[in-house]
């Protein structure tokens, strides 16, 4: 992967990319909500997307993150839905968030909710999708940067 450093200087390039599409109806907080939540599948289920961790100058530790930055877009419904399927046609890995996730409050009752409902019928407020830079852009065709 062109992603290794060759030097400390060197820039470092990335062929994946790992990218949200929001719904655009979505209030602010449900933004980052969901965000946060679709993105955190992908770094446990997706492992070489997580970076090394980190440590500040008096070597107190951090958690690791991811180690590329995180694409955020917007759009319609039928732009979610239409990303869904394209995801779901190229097997790409992939983290989804409905509507009906803002009702529950635990993580048994978020996958019996989306467990209860079927693929084409999924109210989808969120997605999130990791694979090579231009499986990622079609994927995503249609949508815009968030503002």
């Amino acid at each position: 992967m062109n992603s290794e450093r060759l030097s400390d200087t060197e820039p470092i390039r990335f062929d994946t990319k790992i990218a949200v599409l929001l719904r655009e109806d979505l209030e602010p907080w449900q933004r980052l909500n969901v965000t946060a939540f679709l993105v955190s599948g992908l770094g446990t289920a997706v492992p070489e997307v997580i970076g090394e961790p980190y440590a500040d100058a008096d070597d107190i530790p951090y958690l690791p993150m991811f180690r590329q930055p995180v694409l955020v877009l917007e759009g319609s419904k039928e732009t979610l839905n239409a990303a869904h399927e394209r995801a779901l046609a190229r097997a790409l890995p992939r983290a989804v968030f409905t509507s009906d996730l803002f009702t529950t409050g635990n993580d048994r009752d978020n996958r019996a909710a989306v467990r209860a409902v079927r693929t084409a019928e999924l109210d989808l407020v969120g997605l999130a999708v990791y694979g090579p830079k231009n499986g990622v852009d079609k994927v995503f065709k249609g949508a815009r940067m968030h503002p």
